[in-house]
């Protein structure tokens, strides 16, 4: 506190701050880098532990036999499927019913906002059927889900199915303290929003669905099913979920601590576990699959139907069956018998799961990093904006140099007009709104009049005024002042680095990976972008490190994780279907991803872009 009340010695840490602050930047900058990267490595991580005493044993006989019994009902549910054209509504209830459930049915109606074409539709129609199971030994005001979309052709009969023969064992037991919800789900995340919202009595999403008749207690944890074929080799825990949440860590202790116990091979991210954590392969392994959990969090997606749940406080996963020709099989007995474990766990919690965390990532089932570790990263990176905006504070308060005739410099003394940094700042937001609000209002028009499709019409227009904005706030400053000052450019920047630090500390904090992917791209062009560098390549920079190619590249990226390069051409097509992903996501489930980026993000790129023009 000495060195700051001081007056001389709060000049020479500031002296000594802005006469550094190009090389201390570049040092935080790749520190951070190396930060992250190291994160991956074994001493920065720590083994998963359970840290719910009611989970803390997986001291439970499971007995579940009927396997084969599953899978023979999930072929006849493929049967009437296959027979009917959808989900056969009345088939489940009449066997939920011969198993001692009570079954209730929801239907709901969805009219996208454009066709989606990756799953070729636009007004959905579905059913949702669902039984109870009510407890016999408490008051019923707790409640468990375990939930199997039907999805279209052949894909998760195998599930429904188990789903159904867990339902008849789990009745013939006396143990359950809570009711436990089978829920058969149409049109995937789209019937699972229906059902969430007719649950929990609210519509956040605009969708037409008919209230539930039947309800059990207060839904303390879910997990969502999936299984595509009679021979399972791992399985596969998916949770990331809408807008980057995650569940409490317990819930993937719980998963992989019975994993260990039956005996079932486990993946996170399609990534088998590794023991050499000492070797470069091992590291090459963890760095991959840690990074893949980071792209799907940023992305903001719910990739399972588990991601609509935690929006309610539900700690959920998804598991999926995979079938990738390993040696190694697991029968639908064993897969039976695991999920009997966990819900018996889960069945033992008097309260909800708290005492884990919330936040970490992943390098393997046995491995965490926790937000402690992870966060520094980031803050590295953060700091480079505090320190150019220190030092841009203090050379607008420096006093205007003076000629040898002892008069100021006049460009130098002239202060900046407030429109001349209130235009772009305006202009800039401006342009986001439209990014936002006209590419599904003006998709009729542009069907109108030119050969493509509405889903390519609100991309394409969406590029366009992405596009057409880089040239709306350039030198706006000049419509209204005339020639902009040496200080306004200053002001102008000084405003833009502390909006990119709020807003990328906020992001950090809701979603650290998207947070940090912008960090990455941001800041370098935050920290050194001035009217005074070279135009064409500094131009050149600024577009390569915009949202919208840091989008294109992670697209790419994210498939080399995967181990399915593409070529630029399947590339760029990936490309424009994200883009339309993201767009029908916020509208169907409210993904915060796309507004961010086109109301907060861009506009705030615009304003480093109006920065390196200004004259």
């Amino acid at each position: 506190m000495g060195l700051l009340s001081d007056p001389n010695r709060r000049r020479a840490l500031i002296s000594m701050l802005t006469r550094l602050n190009a090389p201390i930047c570049v040092v935080c900058y790749f520190a951070g880098v190396a930060w992250f990267m190291g994160l991956a490595f074994e001493p920065f991580t720590l083994r998963t532990y359970m840290s719910e005493n009611a989970m803390g044993s997986t001291m439970v006989e499971e007995r579940f036999p009927a396997g084969e019994r599953a899978l023979a009902t999930g072929r006849e549910f493929a049967a009437h499927k296959k027979k009917v054209g959808g989900m056969p509504v009345d088939w489940l209830v009449k066997n939920m019913q011969d198993r001692g459930l009570e079954v209730f049915t929801q239907s709901f109606s969805r009219t996208l906002p454009f066709p989606d074409e990756n799953k070729e539709r636009y007004i959905v129609k579905g059913t949702n059927v669902y039984g109870i199971l009510r407890a016999p030994r408490a008051p019923r005001t707790e409640a468990l889900v375990l939930s199997a979309p039907c999805s279209p052709g052949d894909n998760n009969n195998q599930a429904v199915g188990l789903l159904l023969g867990l339902a008849q064992y789990f009745r013939n037991q006396i143990y359950w303290a809570k009711d436990i919800i089978f829920l058969v789900n149409e049109h995937d995340l789209i019937g699972m929003q229906a059902w969430l919202e007719g649950y929990h009595h609210t519509n956040t999403t605009g969708m037409s669905w008919s209230p539930l008749q039947g309800r059990g207690g207060s839904i303390q944890a879910a997990l969502s099913l999936e299984l595509s074929s009679d021979v399972i080799t791992s399985l596969d825990l998916v949770l990331e979920g809408l807008n980057g949440q995650l569940p409490n860590l317990d819930l993937a202790n719980l998963f992989y601590a019975f994993c260990q116990k039956i005996g079932v091979l486990c993946t996170i991210q399609g990534k088998l576990q590794r023991n050499d954590w000492d070797s470069v392969s091992g590291y090459n392994h963890a760095v991959q699959t840690m990074m893949l959990m980071v792209m799907k969090q940023a992305s903001g997606r719910p990739w399972g139907d588990h991601g609509l749940f935690l929006r309610y406080h539900i700690e959920a996963a998804t598991i999926k069956g995979v079938n990738s020709f390993r040696q190694y099989k697991t029968d639908a007995t064993t897969i039976g018998r695991l999920l009997e474990g966990m819900y018996r766990k889960l069945n033992n919690l008097l309260e909800r799961l708290h005492q884990s965390y919330f936040f970490y990532l992943m390098p393997s089932l046995s491995h965490f990093v926790s937000i402690g570790y992870y966060m520094p990263a980031f803050g590295l990176l953060a700091v480079i904006l505090l320190l150019r905006a220190l030092d841009l504070w203090v050379q607008l308060n420096t006093p205007p140099s003076t000629t040898q005739d002892g008069v100021a410099d006049i460009d130098q003394q002239s202060s900046p007009g407030v429109l001349s940094v209130l235009t772009p700042l305006v202009i800039s937001h401006l342009t986001g709104v439209a990014l936002y609000a006209l590419p599904i209002r003006f998709q009729e028009t542009a069907v109108e009049h030119f050969p493509v499709s509405e889903t390519e019409a609100v991309v394409l227009t969406a590029i366009a005024i992405y596009t057409a904005g880089l040239a709306l706030p350039h030198n706006t400053h000049r419509l209204l002042s005339g020639e902009g000052t040496e200080q306004g450019w200053r002001v102008l920047k000084l405003v833009a680095v502390l909006y990119l630090a709020v807003l990328l500390g906020c992001t950090a904090l809701i979603n650290f990976s998207l947070g940090f992917i912008l960090a990455l791209t941001l800041v370098p062009l935050a920290a050194f972008v001035t009217p005074h560098v070279p135009k064409v390549l500094s131009a050149f920079i600024l577009v390569i490190l915009s949202p919208a190619c840091t989008l294109l590249f992670s697209v790419f990226f994210f498939q080399e994780l995967q181990d399915m390069p593409v070529s630029f051409q399947d590339g760029w097509l990936l490309y424009l279907s994200v883009i339309s992903q993201g767009i029908l996501d916020h509208s169907l489930y409210g993904s915060l991803v796309y507004p961010l980026i086109a109301l907060l993000v861009y506009p705030c790129w615009l304003l480093f872009w109006n920065i390196l023009f200004w004259k």
